[in-house]
């Protein structure tokens, strides 16, 4: 059984693990850009801070004994996760729309942080 605290993180680190997938794939988009001079070094920033925080997750979960097994899809709207715990293993469904919608609002608020430095 995954606690409330465990959930937060756990959710936190999947849409942590969307974001750098997401963006390795647009990374390569980004390179054909002409200005890419201006857009690589943000990709590059944001990869490498997501990717951090992405790890540091995967330890706190590790030590909580919780591991993502992997993703099923369901059908075009929804998305099973099996997580493997101590006692036993669980399926989380997810909405794809609100998965996406989530995960844009975290780079969002990554790139807005940045900008305000």
């Amino acid at each position: 059984m995954i606690k409330a605290d465990e959930r937060q993180l756990l959710h936190k680190y999947l849409l942590l693990e969307l974001a750098v997938k997401s963006l390795q794939v647009d990374y390569k988009k980004t390179e054909q850009f002409k200005m890419k001079i201006v857009f690589l070094p943000i990709m590059d920033t944001l990869l490498k801070e997501l990717r951090q925080e992405y790890f540091n997750l995967k330890r706190q979960l590790t030590q909580l004994r919780i591991k993502v097994v992997g993703w099923q899809p369901v059908d075009e709207y929804f998305s099973d996760v099996q997580v493997a715990t101590v006692g036993n293993d669980v399926i989380l469904r997810y909405a794809n729309q609100a998965l996406k919608s989530q995960v844009e609002k975290l780079i969002i608020t990554h790139i807005d942080l940045k900008m305000k430095l």
